[in-house]
């Protein structure tokens, strides 16, 4: 039922850029406000952006549920961890074990890059999202506060997974 395809060409960033306005319009407006939504849509989200960030090795992912567009998550490997750099399901597609697959997934791509752990960075305030990393395995490691140009900043947590690499 659900499906996750990487994305590789002009229409799926674009596909990606249309679900990320429609999620974080719905989601992160109550968050941190319409004009830092916007703002970080044209900066980190358009269908150009998301090329640029491509072709810097970052590995950005569809997923659909029943033929139909469901989400997106984005990885990228750091130093000494796989991070998370975006994990977005639509509000309707909630609940279906879409995001607990993506993980799954994210996991497995650790693994098969060496990684021991996994890193991402979550809104201080998105408590919703805290709530399921943690019950992910996730834990908080430190806070953080990131400049993100136009007089606004990222006020997030910084939470870590350890990945047990067995032999297969």
């Amino acid at each position: 039922m659900t499906q996750i395809n990487r994305a590789k060409s002009h229409p799926h960033f674009q596909q990606i850029a249309d679900l990320a306005t429609n999620i974080w319009i719905d989601h992160y407006t109550p968050i941190i406000g319409a004009d830092q939504v916007t703002y970080m849509l044209d900066k980190f989200q358009s269908a150009n952006a998301i090329k640029k960030q491509v072709l810097e090795g970052s590995e950005y992912y569809l997923m659909t549920y029943k033929g139909n567009p469901a989400g997106y998550f984005c990885v990228n490997g750091k130093k000494d961890s796989l991070f998370l750099s975006k994990l977005y399901v639509l509000n309707e597609c909630r609940g279906k074990g879409i995001g607990k697959l993506a993980m799954q997934y994210i996991q497995r791509r650790a693994e098969a890059l060496a990684y021991t752990k996994i890193t991402l960075t979550v809104n201080k305030y998105n408590l919703n999202s805290i709530k399921a990393y943690e019950k992910m395995g996730f834990k908080k490691i430190k806070a953080l506060i990131q400049d993100i140009g136009n007089n606004y900043i990222m006020d997030d947590f910084l939470l870590e997974k350890k990945i047990i690499i067995t032999n297969q």
